[in-house]
Parts: structure tokens; sequence; C-alpha cells
């Protein structure tokens, strides 16, 4: 578990970064990219002697996995969910986003955050796949004793996911990341659903975007969150 500030950015800092901005910058923790067909950035820093380094500096890691993305989405992604395929890709995809973490030294425990990007949920079909694309997600990463997250549009993809939650449905991420642009840095007053929802320390709010931010002498242009959520177990 994490309760603190955290960044993400497309791409994992060179180990320099991180040491330079370990204690200078208000951040306790960074979202990484460990894997998925449309992760949009290469990763050359991200590897298991840099997740040893900056975890046993004092960071904690969140490890994101863009997997396959909603049929209805606009713009074109490498892997996209269709009705036919939600359930064999999920299972697929959960059990690599896994086999990533682990080759990086994510050790059993740790919470995958499956990134989903914005989609038109008016759209019933497209919402039931997405849906059932995540379910199967989350019981093949739950099989192999990781726990699932999900990061998701308050407007959209994470609103489905809040829903689908409330209403009981089966096989729902342990934690719920909600993009929501209000520059609040919280989880509590900012959090867009049902109070009961996603409550004890499992929720993670990504507040601002493109922060061009100066710490140690090092630069990093980062999106900034508010975490009180659980983050990958190493060491």
């Amino acid at each position: 578990m994490f309760t603190g500030l955290a960044f993400d950015t497309c791409t994992a800092p060179p180990l320099a970064t991180m040491n330079a901005w370990r204690g200078t910058s208000p951040y306790g923790a960074i979202a990484v990219y460990v894997g998925g067909k449309n992760r949009g950035c290469a990763q050359p820093q991200l590897t298991a002697s840099w997740v040893s380094a900056v975890s046993s500096s004092g960071w904690k890691l969140i490890p994101l996995y863009v997997g396959a993305q909603p049929p209805c989405q606009t713009g074109s992604s490498p892997e996209k969910i269709t009705a036919a395929t939600a359930v064999s890709l999920g299972a697929a995809d959960g059990a690599d986003a896994v086999a990533k973490a682990s080759a990086l030294g994510m050790r059993t425990g740790s919470t995958l955050y499956l990134d989903m990007e914005a989609y038109n949920t008016a759209d019933a079909s497209c919402a039931a796949a997405v849906l059932a694309y995540t379910q199967s997600f989350n019981r093949a990463v739950k099989a192999r004793s990781y726990r699932p997250g999900f990061y998701g549009f308050a407007s959209s993809s994470a609103a489905d996911i809040a829903k689908a939650t409330a209403q009981g449905a089966a096989d729902m991420p342990d934690a719920l990341w909600y993009a929501k642009y209000d520059g609040a840095a919280d989880t509590t007053g900012s959090f867009p659903y049902a109070q009961g929802l996603f409550t004890g320390h499992r929720r993670a709010h990504q507040y601002q975007v493109n922060s061009r931010e100066t710490y140690g002498g090092a630069t990093l242009t980062v999106d900034r969150n508010a975490w009180d959520a659980p983050v990958a177990a190493t060491g």
C-alpha cells in the first residue's frame, strides 16, 4: 500500500533522474508501463535492475498494463476488443501482464492496473465487451496470485467499472484509479461515485496532466496523482 503523491510519465526515467527526484520532489511513487500491445512508449530503462534500484531507494512502483482497447474507441489501436474475443483476449492479456511484471521483479501480491482509455459508455455493446474483457483479465491476474487494479476516465471507463461494482458484478478490480482533471489532490472529496465504493485504501486519482517539473536539477513532464491504493511488491 502507498498513500501520498505519485507521478506517471510515458517512459520510465533514467535511474539518475529517479535518484535526483527522490526526497527533493513531493512524490513517493511512480507508475510504469510494464506491457500491453497498446503501450505507447519504448521503455529502455525499465528492467529488473532498474526496478530493484529504485525500489531500494524508497520509491513505490505502480505497474500499468495497456491491454486491448474498446471496440468503439475512436482512433486506431494495435489491439482492440470485440464481443467475440473479449474473454479470450482478457485471459491472455491478464496472463501476459503477470509475466511482464514478474520478469521485472514485481512479486505475487502486486496490484497490476489495467489501462482502459475513454469510450462512449452509451454504446451498450461496446460497454459489455469492455466489461467482459476486464473481468477475464482480472480472473487471470488473480489466478496467478496477483491483484487486479483498473485505470480509467472518470466519465467513461472508470464510471462503467464503478457502476458494475455497485451492481455486484463478479470479478471486479480490487482498486480503482480514476482520471479526473480537477486539480484536487485527494481521493475522497473528488471521488465521483458512491462513497461506499473502493474504500479501505483502494482509490487513486489522476488530477493533473502534462506538468513540467524540475527537482534535484532533473526535469520531467509528468501527470500528477493522489494515491491511496495498493502498489507493486518488490524486493
